[in-house]
């Protein structure tokens, strides 16, 4: 029994040498092969430069340029005609609203009562001062019954030029019993009723002046160095860009969040609807065009809130090397690359996903631009 334990291990400890020899070769080999095995094929070009606009990205409201605001002039009458409604398109001098105006008007005859006695009493106040001027060197008047007519007189001339006030108040009150539109444009909102009786106030009408909408966009105080009046301004819809140009930028930052208004004059095409206040749109200013170093999008690869691309590792071509990037502009497809690529670096066109650094791979074949530059 003791021999039969001596002979294997014997054996074992004279072919260990062999062993060691073969184990780590044939390790090393199968490695490589599942290595290739494994290796993603991808697609690589050089950034391509193109000239693109520089844009400065934004998002505001939009609003009216002017809304003016119509509400009543006089209190306790009663609405008796309403001409409008939210959305209606007005004119300038239109009539909107018609209150009761018997009460005006009763008033409004009166008071032309009340001028008509004054104008009669200075008629008789100014023939008794003329009378009494005339007697004035024949002693047949005393002097302060003179002086009594000629204060009568002008007392007389004070009451009708008040009373001519008064009637030009009741003329303005019967007036102000219509209400008519203050400029051409569109109702935006609508309190008038029917029946209401008013105070005066209380608003009846809210009117977006020449129909012209705004965009109130914001921008951080830095970016506003770019951005002065007459910079254009676009904002893109599912149905066209509305294009505009700054109107004014605020001479005030917000307290709450630090960054500026920016009023821009929107111009939208001609068959295009009308935007609507009150919307949370997001646009961008365009100043003028720069060379941008750009790859595409699918090129870029988010991770931990930062941005990366892959390039090939120059010095054995099968392998890619991990980049951590600044993204700046964007176009179509396509996205700048502000810093941490070269223009000579082979980036790996899309799935980086798939990729980390230092990974094997198979290059399928260079893009358009690597294989122009390789040519040259």
């Amino acid at each position: 029994m003791r021999k039969l334990v001596l002979i294997p291990v014997a054996m074992a400890l004279a072919l260990s040498p062999y062993f060691a020899q073969s184990i780590p070769a044939w390790s090393q080999e199968t490695q490589e092969t599942m290595a290739k095995a494994a290796a993603l094929t991808v697609n690589v070009a050089k950034p391509e430069v193109l000239v693109w606009p520089v844009r400065i990205p934004a998002s505001g409201r939009l609003a009216a340029w002017h809304e003016a605001t119509l509400a009543a002039e006089v209190s306790g009458m009663k609405i008796i005609e309403v001409n409008a409604e939210v959305g209606s398109t007005v004119k300038k001098g239109d009539l909107l609203v018609k209150f009761a105006a018997e009460s005006a008007q009763a008033a409004l005859e009166q008071q032309q009562a009340a001028v008509e006695k004054a104008e009669a009493d200075l008629d008789q106040a100014t023939a008794d001062a003329d009378r009494a001027r005339g007697l004035t060197d024949s002693g047949a008047l005393s002097k302060q019954q003179t002086t009594e007519y000629l204060i009568t007189e002008r007392k007389a001339k004070a009451t009708l030029f008040s009373e001519k006030a008064a009637l030009e108040a009741a003329q303005l009150t019967l007036n102000q019993t219509k209400v008519y539109a203050v400029d051409d444009g569109v109702i935006s909102s609508r309190t008038a009723s029917l029946g209401d009786v008013v105070t005066a106030g209380e608003e009846l009408f809210k009117l977006i002046r020449q129909n012209r909408i705004e965009w109130k966009a914001e921008l951080p105080i830095k970016r506003l160095f770019d951005v002065k009046e007459g910079t254009r301004a676009l904002i893109p819809t599912p149905i066209g860009d509305v294009h505009g140009e700054v109107r004014l930028v605020a001479p005030t930052a917000s307290t709450d969040n630090g960054r500026v208004i920016v009023y821009v004059s929107l111009h939208p095409e001609v068959d295009m609807p009308q935007p609507k206040t009150g919307m949370l749109v997001s646009g961008y200013f365009e100043l003028d065009q720069t060379d941008a170093l750009t790859v595409p999008a699918a090129a870029v690869t988010l991770k931990d809130g930062f941005s990366y691309v892959f390039v090939l590792n120059p010095n054995d071509q099968t392998s890619v090397m991990r980049k951590r990037v600044e993204i700046g502009r964007r176009q179509d497809d396509r996205v700048e690359i502000m810093s941490g690529v070269e223009n000579s670096d082979q980036v790996v066109m899309s799935g980086g996903a798939f990729l980390a650094d230092g990974s094997t791979v198979r290059v399928e074949a260079l893009g358009a631009s690597a294989e122009k530059e390789e040519a040259k």
